[in-house]
Parts: C-alpha cells; sequence; structure tokens
C-alpha cells in the first residue's frame, strides 16, 4: 500500500508519516522498485497507535520508546503505565497551578473594577496589573 493510501486511512498527512519515519516513530518502508513507498497493512495499526498516545499527552519520543519495545518483542505495558501515571500527576500539578492562576486573575478582576482609568500614572503601563512588589512577589 502506498503512502496516499495510509494517509487516507488513517487521517495522518503524508508528510507527517514521512517524518515519524525520520525519527524512528515509524520503520521505514519497503521501496518498490520505482522508489515508491510500499507499507504493510500494520502499518494502519501503528498509526492509529500513534495518534492515540499524542492525543492522551505522550510525546513522540515516549511514542517511539513504546513501539521499540513491541520491536523488540516485548510488551510494553508496564512502561505505558508508568508514563500514564507520570502523565495524570503532570496534569494534576498544572491544574493545581492553573487553579491558582485563576484565583491570581479573580482578584486582579475584582480589583480593577474598583480602579478608574483615570488614576493610570502616565509612569506605568496600565495600573489593572500591579507591579510585583505590590503583588508580594
Amino acid at each position: 500500500m502506498r503512502i496516499g493510501e495510509v494517509a487516507r486511512l488513517t487521517g495522518v498527512p503524508i508528510k507527517t508519516i514521512r517524518y515519524y519515519e525520520e525519527i524512528g516513530v515509524l520503520a521505514s518502508p519497503k521501496r518498490s522498485h520505482s522508489g515508491y513507498r510500499e507499507y504493510d497493512p500494520e502499518v494502519i495499526d501503528r498509526l492509529r497507535f500513534i495518534r492515540s498516545s499524542k492525543s492522551v499527552g505522550f510525546t513522540l519520543g515516549e511514542i517511539r520508546e513504546i513501539v521499540n519495545y513491541r520491536d523488540r518483542g516485548e510488551v510494553p505495558c508496564a512502561h505505558v503505565l508508568d508514563l500514564l501515571r507520570h502523565h495524570r500527576d503532570e496534569c494534576a500539578k498544572r491544574i493545581t497551578q492553573l487553579q491558582h492562576a485563576e484565583q491570581a486573575l479573580d482578584a486582579l478582576v475584582e480589583r480593577a473594577a474598583h480602579l478608574r482609568q483615570e488614576d493610570c500614572s502616565p509612569e506605568s503601563v496600565c495600573h489593572l496589573v500591579p507591579r510585583a512588589a505590590e503583588r508580594g512577589a
């Protein structure tokens, strides 16, 4: 099967498929006598796995590690579980950071609601965003 058909069946652009080959996430296919890439049907499942893995936050480097396990004949499940836990923990940490940012923004919005535009000093860019010293940073 040629690259155009693989792209059509998976929804992965041709340029992306070539890139995946270049970085080792996808094995380079055999070439026809005329130089066209000839893919085995298994590439469809591999590309779907790559897309699914990216959708849960795995990096291409992590995906390459996972497919390398499989290509060596090893089951990657324990490694994938470690990655899933790590990404979950990072996600939870990011949610906490975003909640703190939301609280800080709420406080600024509340503060800004009571400030008057004419009180904005020409020496500052905008008095709605306090300087670091005023925020305690």
